[in-house]
């Protein structure tokens, strides 16, 4: 079963480093990341899960809950996220799912087997408040996750869910967005009275309307 833009984010129980959880009432209205690690002490994963320790501030004011998953046990998280404070200088407070026998693994897709037959692979979901599956991405293992493309995603994600606005390429929060084609451009000032751009008829741009 392979997880497609817009399906329902399964959801499951799993025992994790915090104890065990229900997917779906951990996330509770919340915007959620769930990401998925080979295995424990990995040496680029150490840094993923401490660079996301230290943006929990950022993902805070998004609304966002974290969950990382690894194949290994819950005892070995822990251990792991030992080594990941001392050597990234944070706290990981979120939790480590434990999937040894690779339930919620096969439940999302992250296993490829040209990849690797028992290791999931780097996958990246943004799960919205109503479980939707809005954003996927998938690393492979010698590649670090850029975690600022992330914030970037979800800061997209939240603007255009509550506003008939697109973001360009290389859009940052704070910069203008484009209005989306099912507004006529005669209809543009009453929606958007910051003033707009036409640039061409199908391009046009407003500053950002919840800014």
């Amino acid at each position: 079963m392979s997880i497609r833009l817009g399906d329902t984010a399964p959801n499951f129980q799993a025992n994790t480093s915090i104890g065990k959880i229900d997917f779906y009432d951990y996330l509770g209205d919340s915007w959620g990341v769930l990401f998925s690690h080979p295995a424990d002490y990995t040496p680029v994963c150490t840094t993923e899960l401490g660079r996301t320790a230290a943006l929990k501030d950022e993902f805070e004011k998004r609304n966002v809950k974290v969950l990382a998953l690894s194949v290994d046990s819950a005892e070995s998280h822990k251990g792991w996220i030992s080594d990941i404070n001392e050597t990234q200088n944070t706290s990981v407070e979120f939790p480590i799912i434990a999937d040894p026998d690779k339930t919620v693994a096969n439940l999302y897709d992250m296993i490829h087997p040209n990849a690797s037959e028992t290791l999931t692979v780097r996958s990246l979901f943004v799960i919205s408040p109503d479980k939707k599956v809005k954003l996927t991405i998938t690393y492979p293992a010698s590649t670090g996750r850029n975690f600022n493309e992330v914030l970037r995603v979800i800061d997209s994600l939240q603007l255009t869910a509550n506003y008939s606005v697109a973001t360009p390429a290389d859009w940052k929060d704070g910069e203008d967005v484009i209005v989306v084609n099912s507004i006529k451009t005669e209809d543009i000032p009453a929606k958007f009275p910051k003033g707009h751009k036409v640039i061409k008829p199908y391009l046009r741009t407003t500053p950002q309307p919840n800014k």
